[in-house]
């Protein structure tokens, strides 16, 4: 049950509304989450803003899905991991892909480096040790990409969060976190 009801898009304040509209031009729809977080136009905007961000940053779009269902898993949110499932299958990602990600693992070696990466920074809560940063960089991920792993961990860090608070309801096909990952 949701804690913080979804926005109505006709009913939100002409600030959010406008943001939906342009969730609704790219995404087709406006996803639950969005609509929580329309409740703080300034939120959804910040979001939207890092997201694009980060959309032109060195990592692809296949990547960021990857990093967020790593991030996703480890933080067991069910309505990310169905969100990134869906995001990463229409980017091209196979759900054996999608598994590994959910596990931490790629089969480049520097989407591998920075899956490993971004689990250890939310596991550790960003108090990473010594030995995981040396593994990202013996791994070839110079300063810029370890910073940019850090910032697509925070983007989805706080997705995660809003949706744990406002248990939001989930609007895409179900993933739930755990769930067929027995194979390592």
């Amino acid at each position: 049950m949701n804690r913080i009801a979804p926005l109505d898009p006709t009913q939100a304040a002409p600030k959010a509304q406008r943001l939906f509209g342009a969730v609704q031009s790219k995404l087709g729809m406006v996803p639950n989450m969005m609509r929580v977080m329309g409740h703080a136009p300034a939120a959804l905007e910040a979001y939207l803003g890092f997201s694009a961000a980060l959309g032109h940053g060195a990592f692809d779009g296949k990547l960021r899905e990857q990093i967020a269902l790593t991030v996703a898993e480890t933080n067991l949110c069910g309505y990310c991991l169905s969100a990134h499932a869906t995001i990463g299958g229409k980017l091209g990602l196979s759900a054996e892909q999608i598994g590994a990600a959910r596990r931490a693992s790629a089969a480049t070696p520097r989407s591998d480096a920075v899956l490993k990466l971004a689990r250890a920074i939310v596991v550790s809560r960003g108090e990473l040790s010594d030995a995981d940063l040396a593994a990202a960089r013996a791994a070839g991920l110079g300063d810029g990409e370890i910073l940019e792993t850090i910032a697509n961990v925070a983007l989805n860090l706080f997705t995660n969060y809003v949706n744990h608070v406002a248990r939001t309801a989930v609007d895409f096909p179900e993933v739930k976190p755990g769930a067929a990952l027995a194979h390592a």
